[in-house]
């Protein structure tokens, strides 16, 4: 009897040890998951803060396009040449807020209105003709830290991206980032390369009529042309010179808290 009382607790001990290896496995997997999350979300932060101050040499995008210019079997085109804002001329960065963020200076990274709107009009269209409502800060987001695409994951990066952009950098830098790695034609990204291989003139000589034309080709650069502009962006450019017309100026120092020390 002693023998068989034994045994029988020998099943039940095993079953008890192989309970608390199971319940180990998970508790370490889960500490994984939380280190891993830990290092991507401060890993994060240091890379927004680096781009605070340092130029953006590259981004996926630009990789992507890199590839897909080998697989086609076209000649490998990479034209960028990274300027300081003050380099850039005034009418380009107010043609790009006037064609495609006018609330740029107001909102904090999201334009809730336009992506009500949007949602509104996606509703009853089809794919084709999905429309938009990125701000300028969610494209800065997208370009500099992202893939291209549409799930729900991206997104929900993007939305996290923008989210520290809007924290850590203030809105000049973002549009100065945003002016540097946007792709503005087939191989070409960035205000003075597109200025110097569209008008043969550095970024911060651009008029306010070549501006509004290189804002013109911004949703789809490598459909529409600067050089050869069809009549669909010519009415584009007369639009956004209205616009720049109505906005006047973009005012930068409305960011800086107003010095409010008694002399």
């Amino acid at each position: 009897m002693a023998k068989s009382k034994a045994s029988s607790k020998k099943p039940k001990e095993a079953k008890s040890k192989s309970a608390g290896a199971k319940g180990g496995v998970i508790k370490r997997f889960f500490r994984f998951l939380m280190r891993m999350f830990l290092f991507g979300f401060l890993a994060s932060i240091l890379w927004v803060l680096i781009y605070r101050w340092l130029p953006v040499p590259f981004t996926p995008l630009m990789g992507i396009r890199l590839v897909e210019q080998v697989v086609d079997g076209k000649g490998v085109r990479f034209e960028k040449d990274w300027v300081s804002i003050d380099e850039i001329s005034p009418s380009l960065q107010l043609a790009v807020v006037s064609s495609e963020d006018q609330l740029f200076l107001d909102h904090f990274g999201f334009d809730i209105e336009a992506i009500k709107r949007a949602m509104k009009h996606n509703k009853k269209k089809k794919k084709k003709n999905i429309r938009g409502a990125s701000t300028i800060s969610q494209q800065t987001a997208k370009n500099v830290f992202l893939w291209q695409g549409r799930n729900w994951i991206r997104k929900g990066l993007e939305v996290y991206f923008t989210g520290l952009i809007e924290l850590i950098w203030s809105k000049e830098r973002i549009l100065e980032v945003y002016l540097n790695v946007i792709e503005m034609g087939d191989g070409i990204y960035g205000a003075e390369a597109a200025s110097q291989v569209y008008f043969n003139r550095p970024a911060e000589k651009l008029s306010a009529h070549q501006a509004a034309l290189i804002a013109a080709t911004l949703p789809n650069p490598r459909k529409y042309s600067a050089v050869k502009p069809s009549n669909y962006i010519k009415g584009r450019q007369q639009w956004i010179l209205r616009q720049m017309k109505n906005i006047g100026k973009l005012d930068f120092d409305d960011e800086e808290p107003e010095d409010t020390d008694e002399k």
